[in-house]
């Protein structure tokens, strides 16, 4: 009898401790400096600055008539250019130097 009542106890026990809520893990450093980076100072453009459309998307064409100023970045991270018709996104320009 004391076996069996030590056995349930034992069952009881690990429910108990297996529905708890689960902990938090800590946050890294890495994690911790991206959670306090402030979204609108880390952009990858900005109203006035110039920007290049990659020479496969206008062939045939300089890199000066290629660039292009930025006049609005949208929320969805698509920018309007002066001059150029519609919404245009990062992976269209070249990388900035």
């Amino acid at each position: 009898m004391g076996g069996l009542a030590l056995a349930l106890g034992t069952l009881g026990a690990t429910v108990l401790l297996g529905r708890r809520k689960p902990r938090r893990k800590r946050m890294t450093k890495e994690q911790l400096d991206n959670y306090h980076r402030n979204s609108e100072a880390d952009r990858w453009a900005r109203p006035g600055m110039s920007v290049t459309f990659r020479a496969e998307i206008m062939p045939s064409r300089d890199r000066a008539e290629r660039t292009f100023r930025v006049v609005k970045l949208l929320p969805s991270k698509r920018v309007l250019l002066e001059g150029v018709a519609g919404e245009h996104t990062e992976s269209e320009f070249e990388p900035v130097r």
